[in-house]
């Protein structure tokens, strides 16, 4: 823990990479201050929250974590997940989730799972991701268009059926700014400017539409300022609230009816299933991001204690009403072309929010709602992975496309709780399946050169060759083979020499073979299993006894042990 923030001080950093770091944080802040607010309003509470998120874990996860560089904050990927939380829990009820689930994060980092979470097969990953970028893209048409809907209420099917029907009702004064912001989100890259698009988009969207309203008076497009209201403190007013972040009990927030959420263990058995998925959806993001860091920064991170840091993140994050956070890619690559080398650089950008906060608020108040819509869909495609996504089902291994179809179907149409779930299921069902088949037995050739000098073997000595791992699925279908031997069989040799794996089931099977050999009074030499695996079949009573169960180092001392079993059998 705190790794990253020890080796930036033990690197004695220079007066110029305070002043690269504290620039690059700078234009971070520029970045993540209207993504940060768009994001929250995706996910269905008011933008100061997406704000607040970014002051606190970005800070903190940057202090804290195992990455120099990364920059954490509300990502895209969290919307699917915590719009239905808010739905039905209310802000409280996503607050508690997010406390949980850094709560998880910590304890994953410090059981050292941070390895385990890369080997989240690519499948699953483009597919809840792509999954994702649809209903984030679905969920900002209303905004865009100004559609008379009162509340996206229902599941997707349900959502995309209102949206349709509302389509008569587009409004042209919204899809106007909209449609503006868009182009210009679009075009923007094209100049290679060092100032970000979406910032000359926002700028641009809400310059317009102040100019028209104040050119017409029948021009008038819904704004931040007139869409969300504040009562703090017995304060009110439009838009943001310009305070910093209170100090508040996650659970003292309210639920969907307007009331405090309280704290009780029903609560917590409830939210604990998107608990795990905002921890796992978190670490799978930070983990992510921190490799592509490494791979432009040259660093190298900790995972664990990145996990770490992204649960203290998380848990103290709520306390001050900020949403669940993980590192962000674009903000982190935006913060290393930049030169960010840092956890200063991430400090900075959370300062700078947090002074846009206290000086900024007014004039946020005039961004429209369809320039903010507009800038979630140009993130949604961005994080869709289209080409990613039309290339594996064109190259990829059918059972891969199975699992990419089937996560993105699962995100889209249910959520990433069940998505996630069956696809991590299904993946390691065809990853089971795979090992499998790599696991064969066959049947050594009688003349085979491995018997050196005793030439062919006798037909009452039988060889058989296990290649590859042992375990649940691969031990019984190894095995099998060795069941169905010939009755003039009166010896068998087993070359495990390339097992490299031996579970329970393995052991067991291995018990049962022993058990039907020596009911038929037929002699087993097991050939070079490695010494610790020949520990475990000792402890299952798999052990050396002469003329019955024997241990050799080669395939030509197997067949001396069992000429020598042969002869002995005969004598008795």
């Amino acid at each position: 823990m705190f790794s990253a923030l020890k080796k930036s001080l033990s690197s004695k950093p220079t007066y110029s990479d305070f002043q690269s770091n504290v620039l690059a944080g700078l234009t971070v802040g520029v970045i993540a201050l209207p993504l940060s607010m768009a994001l929250a309003i995706a996910s269905g509470v008011p933008p100061q929250h997406g704000l607040y998120t970014a002051i606190v874990a970005g800070i903190v996860i940057a202090i804290s974590g195992g990455s120099k560089v990364n920059i954490s904050g509300p990502t895209a990927a969290f919307v699917v997940v915590l719009l239905p939380i808010v739905h039905q829990f209310g802000i409280g009820g996503l607050l508690v989730s997010g406390f949980m689930a850094g709560i998880i994060l910590i304890l994953m980092g410090v059981g050292k799972l941070g390895k385990l979470i890369e080997i989240v097969p690519y499948p699953v990953v483009i597919g809840f991701t792509a999954g994702i970028g649809v209903v984030i893209a679905t969920f900002q048409i209303k905004d865009f268009l100004g559609l008379d809907i009162e509340a996206l209420d229902g599941d997707y099917l349900e959502k995309l059926s209102l949206i349709v029907h509302a389509l008569p009702s587009v409004d042209w004064q919204e899809l106007l700014i909209g449609g503006l912001t868009i182009t210009t989100l679009l075009l923007w890259p094209r100049l290679h400017s060092k100032i970000p698009g979406h910032l000359v988009a926002l700028l641009l969207g809400s310059v317009v539409a102040w100019l028209l309203s104040q050119m017409s008076q029948d021009f008038s497009v819904a704004t931040i300022g007139s869409r969300f209201h504040y009562d703090t403190n017995g304060v009110t007013g439009n838009g943001i609230p310009p305070f910093l972040p209170a100090f508040d009990w996650p659970w003292n927030l309210a639920d969907a009816d307007g009331k405090p959420i309280g704290i009780s263990f029903e609560l917590v058995k409830l939210l604990l299933p998107s608990a795990i998925t905002i921890a796992i959806l978190g670490a799978l993001e930070s983990l992510l991001c921190a490799v592509v860091a490494d791979g432009m920064s040259g660093k190298k991170h900790n995972p664990n204690d990145e996990l770490i840091g992204q649960g203290i993140g998380n848990l103290l994050a709520p306390l001050f009403g900020g949403i669940p956070a993980t590192a962000a890619i674009a903000r982190t690559t935006a913060n290393i072309k930049a030169g960010g080398t840092l956890p200063l650089s991430s400090v900075v950008h959370g300062l700078f929010i947090l002074a846009s906060i206290l000086a900024l608020t007014p004039l946020l108040a005039y961004i429209p709602m369809a320039s903010m819509a507009a800038l979630l869909l140009v993130v949604a495609w961005n994080m869709s992975e289209a080409k990613h996504f039309i290339r594996t089902i064109k190259i990829g291994p059918k059972d891969d496309v199975i699992v990419l179809l089937l996560c993105f179907i699962l995100t889209v149409l249910f959520d990433m709780t069940i998505a996630v779930a069956v696809g991590m299921g299904l993946a390691a069902m065809l990853f089971i399946r795979r090992s499998i088949s790599l696991t064969n037995t066959t049947r050594v050739e009688k003349n085979h050169e491995a018997f050196g000098e005793h030439g062919e073997l006798p037909d009452n000595i039988s060889a058989y060759d296990i290649n590859g791992p042992l375990f649940f699925g691969s031990a019984q279908k190894a095995l099998q083979i060795i069941s169905q031997v010939t009755p003039d069989v009166r010896v068998i040799i087993l070359d495990m020499s390339k097992v490299n794996l031996l579970d329970m089931s393995a052991i067991i099977a291995m018990e049962s073979i022993k058990d039907s050999l020596e009911k038929q009074k037929i002699g087993l030499i097991i050939n070079n299993l490695q010494p610790r695996m020949i520990l475990k079949l000792r402890r299952a009573g798999i052990r050396y006894k002469k003329g019955r169960i024997q241990f050799s180092r080669t395939l030509t001392d197997g067949v001396s042990i069992a000429k020598e079993m042969l002869k002995s059998s005969e004598a008795h």
